[in-house]
């Protein structure tokens, strides 16, 4: 089994956006806008869950992987990469999780 990590797939995805719609996945999902990737996301997150809560552990592997690949596609869409993520990552281990968390409440 190969192993992929988030960084490889964010650059395959860039990669599958420059493709046409009749070759890409990724490709027809950005053409519908990011309001359809972000739906496909939320389906995504939703099946996820009830992996964890409901079924086996293949399954909950499979939608984790559906989940990752949906959330860096509506990133793309959005023009953010997983750098952008991880530094906001980085600002928030420097805290708590507690007081991050209460710190983004006040807002």
């Amino acid at each position: 089994m190969s192993r992929l990590s988030i960084s490889d797939l964010e650059k395959r995805i860039q990669e599958r956006a420059k493709a046409s719609a009749e070759q890409s996945y990724t490709r027809k999902l950005l053409d519908q806008g990011v309001a359809h990737c972000a739906k496909k996301l939320g389906e995504e997150a939703v099946e996820t869950a009830l992996a964890a809560v409901g079924e086996d552990r293949a399954r909950l592997v499979a939608e984790s992987a559906d989940l990752l690949y949906h959330l860096l596609v509506v990133l793309q869409a959005r023009g953010v990469t997983i750098a952008d993520v991880e530094a906001a990552l980085g600002e928030r281990m420097a805290r708590s999780g507690l007081e991050e968390k209460a710190s983004r409440a006040r807002k």
